[in-house]
């Protein structure tokens, strides 16, 4: 069974930056797709980006793009996500997804298409 474990994330000023990690307890994690999504109350959980773990691609929704980087770290299961000049809008749970083994990223752009979350972390941006 695949766990997603989140950390990072808290309160941050407008125009200040943050990074949020997720963990992932299975072994295939080197062929997995990842993404972070976000949601605000009342609204669904928007795609933030998206990286094929075992390489070949990364995707950014283009209300971040510039703005936020995606890393993996092979050797801890790992990938993260960096904010920087973070705005009011991003204020947000923060969620990280992976796809079932075998399946990339390619077109997979709403929650449904991914299996496996983690519980969230809240990021509030304060203007």
């Amino acid at each position: 069974q695949v766990q997603l474990v989140e950390s990072g994330g808290g309160p941050v000023q407008a125009g200040g930056s943050l990074r949020v990690s997720c963990a992932a307890s299975e072994a295939t994690y080197s062929s997995r797709c990842m993404a972070w999504f976000r949601q605000v109350p009342g609204k669904e959980r928007e795609m933030v980006t998206t990286i094929n773990t075992g390489g070949g691609g990364i995707y950014y929704a283009a209300s971040v793009k510039g703005r936020f980087t995606i890393s993996q770290d092979n050797a801890k299961n790992t990938v993260s996500l960096k904010m920087n000049s973070l705005k009011p809008e991003d204020d947000a749970m923060y969620f990280c997804a992976a796809r079932r083994p075998g399946l990339w990223c390619r077109g997979a752009m709403t929650s449904e298409d991914y299996t496996y979350w983690g519980q969230g972390t809240q990021v509030t941006v304060s203007s």
